[in-house]
């Protein structure tokens, strides 16, 4: 019933064409953005068609035997046009299950697009994932979400860190000096989790070189340097903190609660939903209190992000 054809890069203009009319795809979803760091990993992604038409896409990659979708992004499942049907879907899911097991495919790896990124409802594959693929749930992390029209109180540690940055001074303004920013990113990165940024600088220039509408950079300066700042990632639904960080003047200052006052009650003020990321490890069964607990300040409140797995 379906044709699934392996992408190509050949592919890529009726792929992105695709994602942009999909009822749950997201510019991460994109090849200009998932093929940043395609020499990390082995793509194979697919593309099903039906009746001769693109019906669905999965971007994946392999890793030994195994399909992950995707192990470079935060989600990855597939992504549906308006006109996807259940039964259809099923079906889908059923051929898939066939095609990998010709190609040698063991087990699935399947990061599902949370909810709050779909355009309209587009949990088809969630029901047809378990009806034929009887999955497990592999991780669950939980981030801290924000309905921009029912808003929840600041706590009053986060109203008295945005008076303490406007009592010295500090500019939050938005920008594009990736390079200032890294340089907080990489300090306090390294300084209080002993690791690195997923992207390096030249990679996040690269991207904001692409998408320069869906990814920007906010910082807080005190006398002309930068201290602090966040980039987010704005899809169609979510605006969604990809990295925040600030250094020792800058935390000791409360920055962030500053800049996050100007984005949410400014300039993202009408966006549906504004998404501060997971705070959790270890597929998360470790969750940091600390991190979380500065999100929850803003009124973020709980969303999952869900990874399903299932054998061939």
């Amino acid at each position: 019933m379906f044709e699934i054809k392996r992408y190509s890069p050949e592919d890529a203009a009726q792929w992105n064409q695709f994602v942009a009319g999909s009822k749950n795809g997201t510019f991460l979803l994109d090849r200009r953005y998932m093929d940043y760091h395609s020499d990390r990993f082995v793509d194979c992604s697919l593309m099903f068609f039906l009746h001769g038409r693109l019906y669905a896409l999965l971007p994946a990659n392999l890793r030994g035997d195994e399909l992950w979708s995707h192990g470079g992004l935060t989600y990855g499942g597939l992504i549906m046009g308006t006109d996807i049907k259940a039964d259809d879907t099923l079906q889908l899911f059923t051929e898939l299950n066939k095609w990998l097991k010709t190609e040698g495919i063991k087990r699935v790896v399947y990061k599902a697009i949370p909810w709050i990124y779909q355009q309209i409802p587009a949990e088809e594959d969630l029901y047809a994932m378990w009806r034929t693929c009887r999955p497990k749930l592999l991780a669950r992390d939980i981030a801290s979400t924000i309905d921009m029209q029912r808003r929840i109180k600041w706590s009053r540690d986060r109203k008295y860190g945005i008076n303490r940055a406007r009592t010295y001074g500090i500019s939050i303004e938005r920008s594009t000096n990736f390079e200032g920013f890294w340089k907080v990113l990489d300090w306090n990165l390294m300084h209080t989790y002993g690791v690195e940024p997923v992207h390096t600088l030249e990679e996040m220039q690269l991207l904001h070189s692409r998408f320069p509408n869906n990814i920007v950079l906010y910082v807080a300066r005190l006398n002309g340097e930068v201290i602090g700042g966040t980039v987010i990632y704005l899809t169609p639904r979510v605006a969604h903190a990809q990295y925040i960080s600030a250094n020792a003047e800058g935390k000791h200052l409360r920055v962030i609660d500053a800049i996050y006052n100007k984005v949410l009650n400014e300039d993202l003020a009408d966006y549906p939903y504004f998404d501060f990321g997971k705070s959790t490890e270890e597929l998360g069964h470790v969750l940091n209190s600390t991190l979380i607990y500065q999100k929850e300040g803003f009124g973020g409140r709980g969303v999952c992000y869900d990874w399903y797995e299932w054998t061939l």
